[in-house]
Formats: structure tokens, C-alpha cells, sequence
């Protein structure tokens, strides 16, 4: 299973055109807390048809144990490592909730590499305590797990399989403990106001997590963003609604080929 040896640690990643690397479009898929590469099954296999697809688990999930301890702090280190050990020129980043972090950060240091980066139920958790705080004042003391919380409760409901499947596949990862919201080297609020990258802000109507407020005043504060809300969906739309969730990101990616 390919690996990198990045920033002291072996970061594991799926890449889905590993032995023809030249011609595809590239895009990164970057999953959230309750994740790890499977994620994506319902993405990869519709995406590669057009797209060079790398799924990667970040340090602390899936197959990428933390061996160095450093946690949250190095995902946007993470993400810059791998790119360049790739050899990866151009790319395009779909994030999922925490995936964010590491995708609009390597997006305001790296603009003119990135042709589209897709914000799917996150806001990115960068230096901004007005949107910190706004996220506390959403969110009053919680103490179901995340990864009950992480899909709507109809679908929850409707879908028991499903349901089962998703925590399964966040069962995979190795124990950890809590990340802050925010890590060292996060970008600042006037960095993402100068970050130019083609931005689609997703979110589902119904997500607990990050709810639409969060999502809609972090499109505001992009100069190239659209904003998209997705009825019925809640902190997942890639897992509750793949069928839409394919159709917005491909026809966003489409358009900045």
C-alpha cells in the first residue's frame, strides 16, 4: 500500500491512476474527524473516470499513525509534503469537514496551484474568533460523539445500514485524543480574504456540526466563492447524498479544469 515518508511520519494515501500520472486532472480528497480514505467510496470510483483521484488518511487516521505526536498542528505541512512528493503540479482539493483544515491552508499558500478546492460542512478552523465564537454559541454543551451527531437523524433513521457502514468505517482509526479548533500555522481571516482559489462552499441543511450560518459567513468572506446549501443532508452529504454531492463537486471541478 504506497505511503510517504513526510514530516517524520509514513503518510498513507490511495491514488487511483498511480502507474499513469500524466494527462488526468489531479484532485485530492481530503476527509473529515469521522473518516479516513475509505471515505470516499462513493466518490473515487465516479471522480476517476475524469480525475487522477488521492484520497489520503491524515496523521492520526486510517493508516497514517502519528508516530511524532504532532497531530492537527502539521496537516497543512502534511498536505504540502505530499503534493511535492508526488510531483504534483496543478491540483484541485475536495475537503470534508475537518479535511478543511489542511485544504484551505495549503490553498492560501499556494493559490496559483490550486484550480478549485471544494468546502463541504467546514469552515476550515483557521485564525478567526469572531467565527470561533459564533461556533461555540451554535453549539451548547454536547456530549453525544461526533460520529453520532455527524449524519441527520432522519437519514439516520431511514438508512440503519448506511448508518452502520459510516461508523464502521470511522471505527478504523486508531484512538486519539481531542484536536483544537484551531492549530499552529492556521491562515488568518485576511489571508482567506486574499485567497483568489475558485471556492465552493457546501453544507448540508440540516447539519448540527457546522451549520449553514458557519458555512455561509465563511463563502462571504471569499472573493470567489459559491455557496450551496443541500436540503435534507446533514453533516454529511457526501455520505448521505453521494448521487448530489458528485453532481455539484463535478460540475464545480468542470468548470475549473
Amino acid at each position: 500500500m504506497p505511503t510517504a515518508p513526510i514530516n517524520g511520519i509514513e503518510l498513507f494515501y490511495e491514488d487511483s491512476d498511480a502507474e499513469n500520472t500524466d494527462g488526468k486532472p489531479v484532485v485530492f480528497f481530503m476527509h473529515g474527524a469521522g473518516g479516513n480514505h475509505m471515505s470516499w467510496w462513493q466518490q473515487v470510483p465516479t471522480f476517476r473516470q475524469a480525475y487522477r483521484c488521492i484520497a489520503i488518511d491524515h496523521r492520526g487516521f486510517g493508516r497514517s499513525l502519528d508516530t511524532t505526536g504532532e497531530g492537527t498542528a502539521k496537516f497543512i505541512d502534511d498536505l504540502e509534503a505530499l503534493v511535492d512528493h508526488l510531483g504534483v503540479g496543478e491540483l484541485s482539493i475536495v475537503a470534508q469537514s475537518m479535511g478543511g483544515r489542511a485544504s484551505l491552508g495549503y490553498a492560501v499558500r499556494h493559490p496559483e496551484r490550486v484550480k478549485a478546492l471544494v468546502m463541504a460542512d467546514t469552515w476550515g478552523f483557521f485564525d478567526w474568533p469572531e467565527q470561533q465564537e459564533r461556533a461555540r454559541s451554535m453549539q451548547p454543551a454536547v456530549t453525544t460523539p461526533l460520529v453520532h451527531r455527524a449524519l441527520a437523524e432522519q437519514y439516520q433513521q431511514d438508512n440503519p445500514a448506511m448508518t452502520f457502514l459510516y461508523r464502521q468505517i470511522q471505527g478504523l482509526n486508531p484512538p486519539r485524543e481531542g484536536s483544537p479548533v484551531t492549530a499552529p500555522g492556521a491562515p488568518t481571516l485576511e489571508q482567506v480574504r486574499a485567497c483568489s482559489v475558485p471556492t465552493l462552499c457546501l453544507v448540508g441543511a440540516d447539519d448540527g456540526v457546522t451549520p449553514p450560518p458557519l458555512i455561509k459567513a465563511l463563502a462571504d468572506e471569499l472573493p470567489s466563492a459559491e455557496y450551496v446549501e443541500v436540503p435534507g443532508a446533514g453533516h454529511s452529504v457526501y455520505f448521505e447524498q453521494p448521487q448530489r454531492f458528485n453532481e455539484l463537486v463535478g460540475d464545480f471541478l468542470a468548470k475549473h479544469r
